[in-house]
């Protein structure tokens, strides 16, 4: 049999896209014959799955698993939201979610698990469904909590779950657990319409403050005012900064008065920490042609 090089590897994997490890694979199948290999990698659907890899999926579902003290979260990506609604795409979607449960947040440690029923990994068993289901599908992120209580929340679920935007909140308190499941549903509930970036003044990013900083200084000085009115006026704005990002300091959306910090010391409780996953957010989608411009571009005008 002819040497497997990495030459010939190389120039598998650029003739159908495939990755670099199903390439030595199908080389090793096939004898080191380039064209078996083509064939063994298309019956495996692997190189069809290959090149729809470039294709953008923003689309897809959020799914959470949670079991006592500990919860996780994923975003799987698809092309359309049409496949979100295919039962094979929501079963993945929950599986991976259950073994980040189980493996923690580590994408490649979630992709080379075993997927439940099956001899495949992860990995595997996503690449045969985008053959299957002919799109684009990537295991984008993954985030897992602990704390006494780790409260979920699916906006809009799809069924239990699954949805476009999901929620993790982790508490630490001595009381009831099924009042701080209560209260964590409820912060849930808060995190996924107010959108805050940090749990805590502590947490907000340095260099994003810096920037806001900058700005409302000067925004502060075309007042004309006082270089002491300034810093006050800058102090001010900075603190509804504080107000609109970070989550112990925003407005309780359930009475639109109380801080949340106020709400969750009443109940005997301490934020741990949240994650907030929207489906899709931070993907450039590509912008659809303009009709009347493409004409005109054709027509040369």
């Amino acid at each position: 049999m002819p040497e497997i090089t990495a030459a010939l590897v190389k120039d598998l994997r650029e003739k159908t896209g495939a990755g670099m490890m199903d390439c030595k694979r199908a080389l090793t199948e096939a004898g080191g014959n380039m064209e078996d290999a083509v064939d063994w990698l298309r019956k495996k659907g692997l190189s069809a799955a290959a090149k729809k890899s470039g294709r953008v999926a923003a689309e897809g579902l959020v799914g959470v698993a949670s079991a006592p003290g500990r919860a996780a979260m994923v975003e799987v990506n698809a092309e359309t939201d049409f496949v979100a609604r295919n039962d094979q795409f929501q079963a993945f979607v929950e599986a991976a979610a259950k073994i980040a449960l189980q493996v923690g947040e580590d994408l490649d440690a979630i992709r080379a698990a075993q997927y439940p029923g099956s001899a495949q990994t992860v990995g595997e068993h996503l690449t045969e469904l985008i053959a299957k289901i002919g799109e684009n599908m990537t295991l984008r992120r993954a985030r897992v909590l602990a704390g006494s209580v780790v409260a979920t929340y699916v906006h809009s679920a799809l069924r239990p779950g699954l949805g476009k935007i999901g929620v993790l909140v982790a508490l630490e308190g001595t009381g009831e657990l099924s009042a701080l499941e209560t209260l964590g549903r409820q912060v849930g509930m808060h995190v996924a319409a107010s959108r805050p970036e940090a749990l805590d003044i502590a947490g907000v990013d340095p260099a994003a403050l810096a920037r806001e900083k900058a700005v409302l200084v000067e925004q502060a000085k075309a007042s004309g005012r006082p270089d002491n009115i300034i810093e006050k006026m800058v102090e001010g704005r900075v603190r509804k900064f504080y107000e609109e990002i970070v989550l112990l300091e925003q407005v309780w959306v359930h009475d639109g008065e109380s801080r949340v910090k106020a709400v969750v010391a009443k109940a005997g409780a301490k934020l741990a920490g949240f994650a907030r996953f929207q489906l899709g957010e931070g993907i450039e989608k590509p912008q659809a042609p303009d009709f009347a411009s493409e004409v005109a571009a054709t027509a040369g005008v």
